[in-house]
């Protein structure tokens, strides 16, 4: 666990300040979200952007050439400006606008995994995985036959290093796949790494990074990732929209996902070609509204600052794990050295819905299931657990409420 403690300069109650849902009671108590990571609320300034330009200039963007349209394209490509920034990507055409990380994924199985893997290779995971990073490689293993792999981890939740490198040895495996943080253990994989590794043994490497560029920077030059997805929502931002960042060098080579407007360069009834990237990959018209709140769920994180969320996050962390863990007969997932804030847990005698439908009769949002991560559960021979995840608006006061709303749960099952 790190020590850090917040920035002196970061005041949670002024950021909580810019979240009006956390102002209003559920069930008569005061709303304590802890369910971030699935979905995190939204600021002022993302609800405030999409109003704007709702009310006063929206229109479809790229084909149009009348005022309210250029207007709007420029609000739209300035979040692909915002995201290559965010990123320290090389090149702003590299940045691919998806609905979220499961498209990316999912994208990248369809338009690499079956067009530049050979049936016969390997395609690499670990043993932590959301399910949007197993099921488009089961689906490839079965359409094109490439074989799955999977990298156990430790009792601690950590990805064994030895185990991952032995994996590659035989010169296989094509891509490796592979969580940046863990939405069910919290655990950070070491990324820079990982790709050091791969590159090492001829594999290209993506990261899902739904979690991981939530809590700390993300810099795909200095990680030398591949691919890299992650997903709006969970940043602050509205639905619907992701990023695929990849290599223009791979973009160029692999084929659309889909078919249809915006990312053809001309058509006729014998045969299609195709836009410059990123436009190849962006079929129909966009989430307009949803890129321009992102943008602004974007200059909000940056202006707080990854050093000062980092902090804030980590001292939160540090303090769950303190609480919960004194706590008799609750158990938690995971000890990774290097975590962010996602505590999972489970409470003997009480099954993890019955957890969470009682912490909601004490106005506390968390989540509760597999997390669409169920041979993580297994791995640890659970079918479930209960969730709390933590933002920048989360408070220590939160936490507390938390652990002892769970002392009454567990007396309510003795």
């Amino acid at each position: 666990m790190n020590d850090m403690t917040p920035s002196p300069g970061f005041d949670v109650d002024r950021i909580r300040a810019d979240f009006p849902i956390l102002r209003q009671t559920v069930r008569g108590k005061p709303l304590v979200f802890l369910d971030s990571a699935a979905s995190a609320q939204k600021p002022v300034a993302v609800i405030e952007a999409m109003k704007t330009a709702m009310e006063t200039q929206y229109a479809n963007v790229h084909r149009g050439l009348h005022w309210m349209s250029e207007r709007t394209t420029e609000a739209y490509e300035a979040a692909r400006d915002a995201v290559a920034a965010l990123m320290n990507a090389p090149d702003r055409h590299e940045i691919v606008f998806v609905r979220n990380s499961t498209e990316a994924l999912n994208l990248v199985a369809h338009s690499y995994g079956r067009h530049l893997l050979r049936p016969g290779q390997a395609v690499l995971i670990s043993a932590m995985e959301h399910h949007s990073n197993i099921v488009p490689w089961l689906m490839l293993r079965d359409s094109h036959g490439i074989e799955l792999r999977v990298a156990p981890i430790s009792d601690a939740g950590e990805l064994d290093m030895a185990a991952f490198e032995a994996l590659l040895e035989d010169g296989k495996v094509g891509l490796v796949s592979i969580t940046h943080m863990s939405n069910v253990l919290g655990t950070y994989t070491p990324a820079e790494r990982i790709a050091r590794i791969a590159h090492a043994h001829g594999a290209k490497v993506m990261f899902d990074g739904s979690q991981a560029i939530v809590h700390r920077a993300v810099d795909v030059q200095a990680i030398d990732a591949d691919f890299y997805a992650w997903t709006g929502h969970k940043l602050y931002g509205p639905t619907g929209i992701g990023v695929l960042w990849a290599r223009r060098e791979l973009l160029e080579r692999m084929p659309p996902f889909l078919g249809g407007g915006e990312m053809i360069s001309s058509v006729s009834y014998e045969r299609a070609t195709w836009a410059a990237v990123p436009h190849k990959f962006e079929a129909g018209t966009p989430a307009i509204l949803e890129g321009i709140g992102l943008k602004a769920a974007i200059d909000y994180v940056r202006a707080i600052g990854y050093p000062a969320i980092a902090a804030h996050e980590a001292a939160l962390t540090e303090h769950a794990l303190a609480s919960l863990s004194a706590i008799e007969g609750l158990r938690i997932l995971g000890a990774a050295q290097d975590r962010g804030g996602v505590v999972s847990f489970a409470l003997d005698r009480a099954h993890a819905h019955d957890v969470a439908t009682l912490l909601d009769r004490f106005g506390i949002a968390v989540r509760a299931g597999h997390h669409c991560a169920e041979p993580l559960m297994h791995r640890f021979g659970l079918e479930s657990t209960a969730r709390a995840s933590f933002g920048v608006y989360t408070t220590q006061a939160e936490i507390d409420t938390l652990a002892t709303a769970l002392v009454r749960v567990r007396e309510f099952f003795a």
